[in-house]
Formats: structure tokens, C-alpha cells, sequence
């Protein structure tokens, strides 16, 4: 039996349809990421979820259990829902020990896991005003958990933080699922949050949800370049003989656009069934380069470990990686 089940949730505001015809159902334990880009209703959907929002059509079950919206009930919220905004607020000038105790409903002992495995621990005595943005949220995060909500929905929790925070709160997310058993809804824009943690990835566009699928099926098969955008670079093969020389057949893909990711590529391969082109760019991301080739019709992005050898206006060879 699924512990959240949304049928059919449709939202209008004025003339704008902010969601249209939401169904999903979601697990115990099922980490469900959500990407999409602004505007497309993701957030809307979560406050639906947690009974902050009234829908205009359709309903959300928890626990079997009908979610009520704000017109429903005099405090708006489910009960054992959690949603973490990204605009999310503590009191000025108060402890963070202070803030912590107000909503807390464990033993000291169960508390003090909790701060630690929030990685908050050290912060309880300073005041709200000497925290960073990183510490904020992540103090934020342990408030609600305090309240032992079975669901857990997350909108845009890396926003607005460095690479430090951001790290940081990732892996106190991943402990969340691993160590308390909640379940989590996430939302977020970076492909690194979603494609490393989710189960399953649910795809927005205009209100809807227009692809889900596992990280690898929605990364490698994407919809469209609307997806494959939202997820890293890509490549769209649209020409004919493009296609053939790849090793792509023709009867299967005529008229149809390829979308392959930089990394599906490899630089120097089978020279039967592959590429020529020339070295147009070459971008240092860290841990490997992306590199762009010159084809007669069009460009192509091609990932590499090893910077290539040669320079730019070389020829170079390019195939289709074995297995891809």
C-alpha cells in the first residue's frame, strides 16, 4: 500500500494552469526527485502535498488518510508531513538551542542524534544572527525533523548555498532516507542532487509531469531536449548519414533526432564505423574535459578524461563508445 498517492491534482491561478491532472503514487522509503524548470509548478505541487495549498481538482492520500487544504482546516498542514521551503525562516536573536527545543518532541538523548546527524551539534548555544546561510538551513531541517514527520518534502534545499553547505546538507539528506526511515520528496534544479539520490525522477513541464523513470532511464532516454537540458550538456544528431556512420540504424531512427550525452562518445575510436571531424574547443570541468568537434553539418560535445592530444584545427575521430 503506497504511503502518498496523488490523483488527478489540477491547480488555476486566474488564467494560468499551474498544474494540470498530478498523479503519482510514492512508497515508504521511495526517494522521488522532481526538476523541472521555473515555473513549471513543482513547488505548488509540494505545498499541495503537505496541505498548504487547497488544489482545485483531485486529491492527495496519506496514510490513507485525505490531505486538507488551507479551506479546510483552521491551521493549515498534515500531520507527519514536513515541508522545508527555500525561503525558509528562524527568529531573530534566540538561540539556536532555543528554536530547537520549542518544536521538539524527543528525548534528550534521541535529540542530541539528531543535531548530530544534522551536523548542527556545535551550534546550539550561538544566536540565529552569527549563522550562516548553510547553518541556517541545515538547523531548519533538524526543527522539523524534531516533529517525527514519516514524510519529508524538501523544495530547492540547495539554493543559495556554496559548495561547502551544499556538500554538507547532501549528505545529511542521504543519511535522513538511510538512518531515520523518512521518506523525501526532492525538489531541485542541479542535476548532481537528484541523479546521485533519487529512486525515481519526475520530470515537469507547464504543470505537468512529462517524464519519470529511474536517474539512468531520464538521463540517457530523455523525452526531449527540454529534459535532456534540465539534466547536463547533450548532444542532438538530426542528420541522416550522422546517424549511420555512428552505427545508429537507419530503418529505427529516420526522422528522428538522437540525443546523446558528451560521454557516450570517445575520441580517436573505430574508425569503421565513426566520425571525422576537427578540434574546434577544448574545456578543463576538473575531472575531465568536454571537448567540441567540428562535423560538416553540425558540432558535437564529446567527454574525455585525457585531454586530447593535438591542437585546435586538427583532425580527430570520433565513434560511439562500446556498449552505448
Amino acid at each position: 500500500m503506497a504511503l502518498l498517492q496523488v490523483s488527478a491534482v489540477s491547480k488555476e491561478e486566474g488564467n494560468a494552469t499551474i498544474l494540470q491532472d498530478i498523479s503519482f503514487s510514492q512508497q515508504s522509503l521511495q526517494k522521488i526527485a522532481i526538476a523541472g524548470a521555473s515555473g513549471s509548478g513543482k513547488s505548488t505541487l509540494l505545498k499541495i502535498i503537505a496541505g498548504l495549498i487547497q488544489p482545485d481538482h483531485g486529491e492527495v492520500w496519506f496514510e490513507n488518510t485525505r490531505v486538507k487544504g488551507p479551506n479546510e482546516k483552521l491551521t493549515p498542514g498534515q500531520p507527519e508531513i514536513a515541508y522545508l521551503s527555500q525561503h525558509f525562516e528562524l527568529r531573530n536573536n534566540y538561540r539556536v538551542e532555543e528554536i530547537l527545543d520549542y518544536a521538539n518532541t524527543f528525548t534528550i538523548k534521541k535529540a542530541d542524534a539528531l543535531y548530530r546527524l544534522c551536523r548542527i551539534d556545535h551550534l546550539l548555544k550561538r544566536r540565529t544572527d552569527q549563522l550562516s546561510g548553510g547553518e541556517k538551513q541545515r538547523i531548519a531541517l533538524a526543527r522539523l525533523l524534531s516533529s517525527a514527520p514519516k514524510l519529508l518534502l524538501l523544495d530547492e534545499p540547495f539554493s543559495n548555498l556554496d559548495l561547502v553547505h551544499s556538500n554538507l546538507l547532501r549528505e545529511v539528506i542521504q543519511d535522513i532516507s538511510e538512518r531515520l526511515g523518512i521518506t523525501c520528496i526532492l525538489v531541485s534544479h542541479n542535476p548532481a542532487d537528484l541523479l546521485s539520490w533519487a529512486d525515481d525522477v519526475f520530470i515537469m513541464q507547464s504543470g505537468r509531469i512529462i517524464q519519470r523513470g529511474s536517474p539512468q532511464q531520464v538521463y540517457y532516454h530523455p523525452e526531449n531536449t527540454y529534459v535532456a537540458e534540465l539534466l547536463g550538456a547533450y548532444n542532438v544528431i538530426w542528420d541522416e548519414q550522422i546517424k549511420s556512420r555512428l552505427g545508429f540504424s537507419a530503418d529505427e531512427h529516420k526522422q528522428q533526432d538522437l540525443i546523446l550525452r558528451p560521454e557516450s562518445f570517445e575520441l580517436n575510436g573505430n574508425t569503421v564505423s565513426g566520425l571525422n571531424g576537427t578540434l574546434n574547443r577544448i574545456y578543463f570541468r576538473g575531472g575531465y574535459y568536454e571537448v567540441e568537434i567540428l562535423l560538416p553539418t553540425q558540432k558535437l560535445l564529446v567527454r574525455s578524461e585525457k585531454k586530447p592530444a593535438g591542437v585546435i584545427g586538427d583532425d580527430v575521430f570520433v565513434s560511439i563508445k562500446n556498449g552505448e
